[in-house]
């Protein structure tokens, strides 16, 4: 029996064992993180053509949250899910390929301080690029629960209004992997993995309807 049958078994067994828990393979919390990290690895990969990112993300969101419940998640499964999200999601990667060019387009003129008022403009620039990945993050996460892309985004939306600590919570990860990524580029990989866990946990952290 290979090692990740072994692990199927064991979160079989946890499930078996205590139902009650709303996470069963959370348990297991060094093969949790073995699988962010395998997560972070098939997103960097399915996310090499850009306008691909989207898609990657959310096949990766939908394989934690598999992983989390304690069902199977084979690599055929990402990879079925990810073709379903590239379906309408490639035109949602190419707009926030474009937004994020053009914002960092505008940061680097900003910061040339060659404009007047150039603080304005280069803080402004920063907000809204991470406003852009934040958006990002917390509308993968939630496609393999809506099943679309337009119903994870207004899932999303709804989710900022009631949740607002959620939201910082998830920028403040934004914002980490980004520092993480820029400072030791080796680390992406980590890193893009925890991003897409913490947008996982914050989609479905208890709120107040």
């Amino acid at each position: 029996m290979s090692r990740r049958q072994r692990e199927a078994v064991r979160r079989r067994e946890a499930a078996a064992d205590g139902s009650s828990l709303r996470w069963p393979g959370a348990t297991a919390k060094f093969a949790l993180f073995g699988e962010v990290l395998w997560v972070g690895v098939l997103c960097c990969i399915a996310g090499l053509g850009i306008i691909t990112i989207p898609a990657a993300f959310a096949a990766g969101s939908a394989h934690l949250h598999r992983f989390l419940r304690a069902e199977d998640s084979p690599l055929r499964q990402f990879a079925a899910d990810f073709t379903a999200a590239l379906r309408t999601g490639w035109l949602v990667g190419l707009g926030v390929a474009v937004a994020v060019s053009l914002l960092l387009l505008d940061i680097t003129v900003a910061n040339s301080r060659l404009l007047p008022g150039w603080q304005g403009v280069l803080g402004l620039g920063v907000v809204l690029l991470v406003s852009v990945l934040v958006g990002l993050a917390g509308t993968t996460a939630r496609w393999h629960a809506a099943g679309s892309w337009r119903a994870a985004g207004l899932e999303w939306a709804r989710d900022v209004r009631r949740d607002p600590a959620g939201v910082l919570w998830l920028v403040a990860a934004v914002a980490l992997a980004a520092i993480v990524a820029w400072q030791l580029p080796p680390l992406v990989v980590p890193a893009v993995g925890c991003l897409v866990f913490a947008a996982l946990a914050t989609s479905v952290r208890e709120r107040r309807t």
